[in-house]
């Protein structure tokens, strides 16, 4: 935690998680817009902290156990919305649609204040060390859901 009370990582709301992302010049092309490819870097820092905020530290998931445990992502559907510029102030958001099984169901969104620039739907497949399909473990199905059931 900063000096100024901020998480890095963003926060965990009622409706999931939130991380704020500056647009700097190396994300953009020729144009002066956000090249296309790069709104994928700022979807996969929104997840990685989301689990980071819930307590999952990627790296220690696969020598957890004897199996390990991976997440990747299996589909993806992007809608480009509005485009961002250099030094915009964009707000990833995160949060749980389905977590069990062997797969998690995100939605994300990132959003220049209340204009929605991207909506994201991303599959996640949950593998493990050796690249197989393993079943989610139910507690942390039960914490990737935690705010859909609150909020």
């Amino acid at each position: 935690m900063a000096d100024n009370g901020f998480s890095i990582s963003g926060e965990l709301t009622e409706t999931g998680h939130q991380l704020i992302q500056r647009v700097y010049y190396e994300d953009t092309d020729f144009s002066g817009l956000v090249y296309h490819a790069r709104y994928l870097h700022f979807l996969e820092r929104g997840r990685t902290d989301y689990l980071r905020c819930l307590g999952v530290e990627q790296r220690e998931l696969i020598t957890a156990d004897e199996e390990g445990l991976v997440f990747v992502v299996h589909r993806m559907e992007i809608d480009f919305r509005n485009p961002a510029r250099m030094d915009d102030i964009l707000t990833i958001v995160t949060c749980t649609e389905k977590a069990g099984g062997a797969k998690m169901v995100l939605r994300q969104e990132i959003r220049r204040g209340e204009t929605p620039l991207i909506a994201a739907k991303v599959i996640i497949a949950v593998i493990n060390a050796k690249g197989r399909p393993r079943r989610l473990p139910e507690a942390l199905a039960k914490r990737m859901q935690i705010e859909t059931q609150d909020g």
